[in-house]
């Protein structure tokens, strides 16, 4: 079950108001997107349907095998988003690379320097972004200070948590659940991509995401 707060593929929603927030601070930065490869790391062919503008041509990559697109300009890689044999798989070449709340799920400190390292390799430009670790209201659960709390509190509170994007309901598939989130500080994400400019996306004056972007 999908909590309607937390669901960015629901079109209302409190996470779609904010993604198009984002896509708007994206066509600042890249006014000649219409005009770009985009290589999005973590993302779907639906999001990029959506969009008030699309690239030239747009390539997607993660896990999920259920994506076919059929349009000419969009394609779809099952890979892994950390390694750079994915880059095999991607055809062409790409001028930005793309990616929405992914680094701070693909496990571990050296799974996210891998991440960069892909990100910096595939394209001149890019635009990674993720949720501050230290905006007040955990996002994916959308609860004050959840991501300051030891492990298996954030587990017990999960399993009877109604706001949270995707429900579980025992402590198990809760601990596991939370321990696929490691959230991303400043600090952290310029350390990954040094020399990149970081906007910050604000939210009564506090900093809700971080992006790193450079423009190539």
């Amino acid at each position: 079950m999908h909590h309607k707060l937390g669901d960015p593929d629901q079109r209302n929603s409190f996470s779609s108001r904010r993604r198009s927030v984002r896509f708007a601070e994206l066509m600042r930065r890249f006014p000649n997107l219409d005009a770009m490869r985009v290589l999005d790391l973590g993302g779907t062919p639906e999001f990029w349907r959506a969009t008030p503008v699309q690239p030239k041509y747009v390539t997607t990559v993660n896990l999920d095998p259920k994506y076919d697109p059929e349009e000419p300009w969009l394609d779809h890689v099952v890979a892994d988003a950390c390694e750079l044999s994915t880059l095999d798989k991607c055809p062409g070449d790409y001028d930005l690379v793309v990616s929405n709340s992914l680094i701070e799920h693909v496990g571990g400190y050296q799974r996210r320097r891998d991440f960069a390292e892909v990100v910096t390799s595939a394209a001149p430009a890019h635009w990674v972004q993720t949720p501050n670790r230290y905006f007040p209201v955990e996002p994916h659960y959308v609860a004050p200070g959840f991501q300051f709390l030891p492990v298996r509190t954030r587990a017990r509170l999960v399993s009877r948590w109604p706001l949270a994007h995707e429900r579980v309901y025992t402590v198990p598939d809760a601990l596991a659940q939370v321990l696929t989130i490691d959230l991303v500080s400043t600090a952290e994400l310029r350390h990954l991509f040094p020399g990149s400019d970081i906007w910050h996306e604000r939210l009564a004056g506090l900093s809700k995401s971080i992006v790193a972007v450079r423009a190539g």
